[in-house]
């Protein structure tokens, strides 16, 4: 019988299921984008522009460290919710225990790799030497805390493969507000300028760590963590990463093509990299919310897939790509619409606000692109497949983009128009590739699940999981 948190994926109805699924992530991605904004507010109001500066020079090094072990919770939510939904229990435990440990050593590595590397990689980024020592102290800090980091999102992972995100939410509710109030206490009252907004970081990111590993240890299901069963099975640790690591990777490439981008974007001054930035956060936001959908499209597709619910898969990719077109052309309606005064809260200057409208009248227009491209990816590694969506990815939404800058914005038309343009023209791409890949795998998965319930071959539990392994 399901607990009131989950959510039966593989019976009844999908439209209602998906957004019970997806709203709570949607309210998740927003919160974090608050509780971030607030560390960035916090640090610039109260202690010095070279400490706001040295926090914000280190997020794009940080995320490409992270982004590759943060992959791997991608694997585990795919590999948990098969084996959720094909019931059998003893792989979803030897899944569950898995997750845990490898996100621990996960952490642990990175700790090492953050404080041996913070200053090397800052130096090679240019960082400027005024706030070279802040940056490294920030950094070096931050990574103190990735153990915590990597549980709470492999935690995370395992709750939503299972259909919970409502306790998730909670948790970074909880440790996103001591997150704020520790920021106020240590850099208003201890006047610990970019060590105390590190350091309450840290703490919010054990406090969630220890929420989601209580709510695991106390679960009365299945998929119940304990000390005893903390082991890693090579099976499941190489099923693990043959959906995560090609995400991981995906998501690092994204970084580094992304700091071509911006140094394109950097080449038109710093009042346009301002409106660009200004304009970019606001996009995080509707970003965030299709990326719930994207989520949604994961698990609902890995679970009937487990199961066996063949028939449920289109369906359900039919249903998210409608949900993220409607709430991808919604907000960003909103955002339009209400642009000048957004961007108002980032800046009172008028060119950065030009600058800024001009990005959203062409990345943000089209942002539900991105959306469509995403769910269908999703449903992709849903089916197994993770090799060819990231392939796809890495080729159409970045290295076509990457051509584009040196074609036609610098050959034809260099112009912050024409760089903004590569964004919709590559979401459109990809999403046609994709969708095909999708198709194609699709039928194969369909072929093979109608010769097994032929009787003609029944599958292993790793051909359950993982049906063409083979051929990805």
């Amino acid at each position: 019988m399901k607990k009131s948190y989950e959510i039966d994926m593989c019976n009844g109805p999908l439209l209602g299921k998906i957004l019970r699924f997806s709203i709570p992530l949607m309210f998740s991605g927003i919160l974090q984008l608050l509780f971030n904004a607030a560390d960035i507010i916090v640090v610039g109001r109260f202690t010095s522009s070279d400490a706001l500066a040295a926090v914000g020079s280190t997020t794009s090094l940080n995320n490409l460290i992270i982004n590759l072990f943060l992959g791997l919770s991608i694997g585990s939510s795919v590999v948990v919710a098969r084996y959720y939904g094909a019931q059998d229990w003893k792989k979803v435990g030897e899944s569950v225990h898995t997750s845990i440990l490898i996100s621990a050593l996960a952490g642990v590595a990175l700790i090492f790799l953050g404080i041996a590397l913070a200053r090397p990689l800052l130096e090679a980024m240019g960082t400027p030497e005024n706030v070279l020592d802040q940056a490294v102290l920030y950094m070096r800090i931050i990574f103190v805390g990735m153990p915590a980091m990597m549980v709470y999102n492999f935690g995370a992972a395992i709750l939503r493969a299972v259909g919970d995100t409502r306790r998730p939410l909670i948790f970074l509710l909880i440790s996103g507000i001591i997150n704020v109030c520790l920021n106020l206490f240590f850099v208003i009252v201890f006047e610990m300028g970019v060590a105390g907004v590190s350091l309450a970081t840290v703490i919010s990111q054990f406090i969630s760590a220890a929420l989601v590993v209580i709510c695991l240890v106390r679960s009365g299901s299945h998929y119940r963590l304990t000390l005893t069963g903390l082991r890693i099975s090579k099976k499941v640790l190489l099923e693990i990463l043959r959906v995560g690591l090609p995400a991981g990777i995906q998501s690092t490439v994204f970084n580094i093509s992304n700091v071509l981008i911006q140094s394109s974007i950097n080449s038109f001054g710093s009042i346009a990299v301002a409106g660009n930035t200004a304009a970019a956060n606001l996009e995080g936001f509707v970003y965030t919310s299709m990326n719930a959908i994207y989520q949604a499209s994961l698990s609902f597709t890995s679970q009937n897939v487990g199961a066996r619910k063949t028939e449920r898969i289109v369906p359900i990719l039919v249903r998210c790509l409608a949900c993220v077109v409607v709430i991808g052309v919604g907000l960003s309606t909103i955002v339009l619409l209400l642009n000048r005064e957004f961007l108002g809260i980032y800046s009172s200057d008028p060119a950065v606000i030009e600058y800024g409208v001009g990005r959203l009248k062409v990345v943000c227009l089209t942002y539900f692109l991105c959306g469509i491209m995403d769910v269908t990816c999703g449903s992709i590694r849903g089916l197994g497949y993770s090799v060819t969506p990231t392939i796809v990815s890495l080729i159409g939404a970045c290295g076509l983009r990457i051509v584009w800058i040196y074609t036609i914005f610098n050959l034809v038309d260099r112009s912050l128009f024409t760089l903004y343009l590569s964004y919709p023209v590559t979401w459109i791409i990809t999403f046609a590739a994709h969708l095909i890949c999708f198709i194609v795998y699709f039928q194969r998965w369909k072929q093979k699940d109608a010769r097994w319930k032929a009787g003609h071959a029944l599958p292993t539990a790793a051909e359950s999981v993982h049906p063409a392994a083979s051929k990805v």
